[in-house]
């Protein structure tokens, strides 16, 4: 599923949270994603001060919800019927002899050009905007902060010959130092992903969004 490739992969007490009172304005992100050799797609990303949802732009498609006050990420996949949740585990130290560099210069007007070297791979390039829908580069992060602990498990249970420390710097280990230069406009990987963004609006808020469809299956996943 493509929005898993972005980030990767409650109970009732999750559903009863997500009914409690939303907030009335919504911030909606548009991106052009494309992996190395495939066709583009568009990834929305709608923010609150409670919920960020990521999904295809279909409000009756697959989605990932994060409940940013519970610090829990849903995974919804409706052919499957199931909700996969995740919370934060535990992430071990980076070795001492692990030193990514992160460089940034100005570039347009209130944005900044990085890059994420490892070892003399470029992990992460791009470009970001300190002050473009702030709360959503926040978001971003406490996703990745949910999910971290569960990228480090797959990357030790993948393959030795798929795995590759860049994956634990976009994922694991340095991913805060680079939203903290804001939110991103343009990102290239090391695998050739890429991500442009494309819009950002304020819509009224739909309530149902924000839920987990009612009669799905919830099950914890490892982290």
């Amino acid at each position: 599923m493509r929005l898993l490739s972005l980030v990767l992969l409650l109970g009732p007490a999750m559903m009863q949270v997500a009914a409690a009172s939303p907030p009335q304005v919504v911030t909606e992100l548009r991106y052009v994603d494309q992996d190395a050799g495939d066709p583009s797609y568009l990834t929305r990303v709608l923010v609150t001060a409670e919920f960020m949802r990521m999904d295809d732009g279909q409000d009756d498609g697959d989605f990932i919800l994060l409940d940013r006050k519970q610090r829990r990420l849903i995974n919804v996949m409706r052919g499957n019927n199931l909700a996969m949740v995740f919370i934060p585990g535990k992430v071990p130290a980076a070795p001492v002899d692990w030193k990514p560099k992160l460089t940034s210069h100005a570039a347009a007007k209130g944005t900044r050009r990085f890059s994420l070297v490892l070892n003399g791979v470029t992990c992460l390039e791009g470009v970001a905007a300190k002050q473009a829908a702030a709360d959503a580069a926040r978001a971003l992060t406490e996703m990745k902060t949910v999910l971290a602990a569960t990228q480090y498990r797959m990357w030790r249970e993948s393959p030795a010959e798929m795995q590759h420390d860049c994956d634990l710097a976009n994922q694991v280990w340095a991913f805060e130092s680079v939203l903290q230069l804001g939110l991103p406009l343009e990102e290239r990987d090391f695998r050739g992903r890429t991500r442009q963004f494309e819009s950002e609006i304020s819509i009224p808020l739909n309530p149902e969004l924000f839920l987990v469809p009612k009669g799905m299956s919830l099950v914890d996943a490892p982290s």
